[in-house]
């Protein structure tokens, strides 16, 4: 069996104290492996984005540990924390997070420069990650000339450009089409089939069942999970 990119453990996200806490996440214990797509559904306000933002670092947990290729996050400084997103996290966020002065293919290409690729390597890594989601014709458009579905293509290249080793998804498929969300996901599920580990948060049962994995998360305790062979009868019992 392959090795953990991302262990959560006991992992607990508590807002407030008191009689009026809120606990958004109650003692997760989770392990995505290299290879492996894990898919994460529930309700609305079931805690699933904040798990996301928990496994990739912006945010820290009340209690529990979260842990990327053998690095404990609690033990990185911000520089340290910052350096291993950037360089091993590849991010999809419902509201995009594009720069809107850069053009598509300089926000692919920012965490890349960033890191210190040359402008020709990253360049090229971007025209490829850009036409793997169908782009390749709008390098040179800014955000504000690019309708929402297409934003979401450019943000997703910016996630796996470069070879990022995990890959966190929310609801990537939300402002696309049917056509356009399938090229999306099958973008995904390569990187997952070449070696990276991803997570993909979604209430779409057609888009879990791209998963290795689903795993169901109600009122931020994980309750249920399947892997593959066995996924068919949960996701009907989820719909």
């Amino acid at each position: 069996m392959s090795e953990a990119v991302l262990r959560l453990i006991g992992v607990t996200q508590q807002y407030g104290s008191g009689p009026t806490a809120v606990s958004a996440l109650s003692g997760v214990d989770l392990a995505v492996r290299k290879g492996e797509l894990v898919a994460v559904m529930g309700a609305s306000g079931s805690g699933k984005s904040t798990l996301l933002s928990i496994a990739g670092g912006l945010a820290t947990p009340t209690t529990g540990e979260v842990v990327i290729e053998g690095q404990h996050l609690s033990a990185q400084s911000p520089k340290a924390l910052a350096a291993l997103r950037r360089r091993s996290l590849g991010f999809v966020f419902q509201d995009f997070n594009l720069i809107p002065t850069l053009t598509a293919i300089e926000n692919v290409i920012l965490p890349l420069e960033l890191d210190g690729f040359s402008r020709r390597v990253a360049h090229r890594a971007g025209r490829d990650a850009l036409q793997s989601v169908g782009l390749d014709d709008k390098l040179h458009s800014y955000p504000d000339d690019l309708s929402g579905g297409q934003q979401q293509r450019v943000a997703i290249a910016r996630a796996v450009v470069g070879g990022r080793r995990l890959i966190l998804a929310d609801e990537p498929t939300g402002a696309l089409d049917s056509v356009t969300g399938e090229l999306v996901l099958r973008v995904l599920r390569s990187r997952v089939d070449a070696g990276a580990a991803a997570i993909l948060v979604t209430h779409e049962a057609r888009h879990a069942a791209w998963a290795d994995r689903i795993v169901f998360l109600r009122d931020g305790r994980i309750v249920d999970e399947s892997r593959r062979d066995g996924a068919d009868a949960l996701l009907a019992d989820a719909r």
